[in-house]
């Protein structure tokens, strides 16, 4: 994915935070949704959401124009039973965020999401 400038000034218009040239760190975990559910489908899952976030760290700066991927690994599975009506399963996944043609990631963080069906 192509980080745009007209990414990153619709991401500071919804947040209210006018992020200064070159960091636009909470951009590429917004991002996290659109890439991961281009690498992961589960057949029998209605529907996914993000339910929250571990170890969150930016390494790197994203700047605009970059080409942006990310690498996710499965982390952990286990049963969501936190309302007798919804079953499902949450899941970790370990995912990196990657600036091509840099050598290390512009951010690492663990993804908490639960797959209904």
């Amino acid at each position: 994915m192509t980080v745009t400038q007209e990414m990153v000034d619709h991401f500071a218009q919804a947040t209210g935070d006018p992020a200064l040239p070159g960091t636009y760190n909470f951009l590429t975990l917004a991002l996290a949704p659109t890439l991961l559910s281009q690498l992961i489908k589960v057949d029998s899952s209605k529907s996914m959401i993000t339910y929250g976030a571990n170890k969150i760290r930016f390494n790197e700066a994203v700047p605009v124009g970059s080409q942006l991927r990310l690498k996710a690994w499965l982390h952990h599975a286990e049963p969501q039973n936190d309302n007798e009506d919804t079953n499902g399963i949450r899941i970790i996944v370990e995912c990196a965020f990657e600036v091509e043609g840099e050598q290390k990631p512009a951010c690492v963080a663990e993804l908490i999401m639960l797959l209904f069906e």
